[in-house]
């Protein structure tokens, strides 16, 4: 499963680490917009598989963010 953004913001940090096991609610990154923290949560049960951004870099609505299996 892919996660994407849903709005332009900088990668604030990583709550979870590739191998990790997630369930649906769990928080994989921190976004930051306006100063405000949004969290991006597992929409399905997997494992972390890849993170495709870095800590700092911006995305936009729609870039990928992580890779479960």
């Amino acid at each position: 499963m892919h996660v994407v953004a849903e709005m332009v913001a900088s990668v604030h940090s990583f709550e979870a680490a590739i191998g990790d096991q997630v369930s649906p609610g769990d928080t994989l990154l921190i976004l930051e917009s306006m100063k405000m923290e949004i969290p991006v949560l597992a929409e399905s049960t997997g494992v972390v598989s890849e993170f495709a951004v870095a800590i700092g870099d911006v995305v936009n609505e729609g870039d990928l963010l992580v890779i479960l299996q």
